[in-house]
């Protein structure tokens, strides 16, 4: 998956946060700390420094969600996180991502804090972000 295939599908499941253009998704990409998993229709793009690991998007096509795809995503990170010598891994989630919050709470994701007004929606509104931590 390209860049430009991963902006047009972020763009296809986003608004809030900002869905990610294609050269923010290669310029994160450069890192050596970043990668990414794909599997069809999802990729996730992760790092990790210093033995912390950071989720920082995952994407599944709106139209093949609820099939186990962002699950797949998630337990890859872990496995990749893991392997990269991290010792926790944490992300931030939109309060309003509920199916989002139920997927990382399965995969042993906890809640740790909040980043008030952290995402802002296309309409100018301020949603908190939700700190969520996971042990390995």
């Amino acid at each position: 998956m390209t860049p430009e295939d991963m902006a047009t599908l972020h763009a296809a499941c986003f608004t809030t946060p900002r869905p990610w253009s294609a050269v923010d998704i290669a310029a994160t990409l450069a890192s050596p700390f970043s990668f990414v998993l794909t599997q069809p229709q999802g990729f996730l793009i992760g790092r990790v420094v210093a033995g912390e690991a950071e989720l920082l998007t995952l994407a599944v096509d709106p139209s093949a969600r609820q099939r186990g795809t962002g699950g797949r995503l998630v337990d890859a990170f872990l496995s990749e996180a893991e392997a990269r010598g991290a010792e926790s891994a944490f992300l931030e989630v939109s309060e309003a991502n509920l199916p989002a919050q139920s997927l990382y709470a399965r995969k042993g994701f906890e809640a740790r804090g909040k980043r008030c007004g952290y995402y802002q929606t296309p309409e100018g509104l301020r949603l908190d972000a939700l700190v969520l931590v996971r042990s390995f």
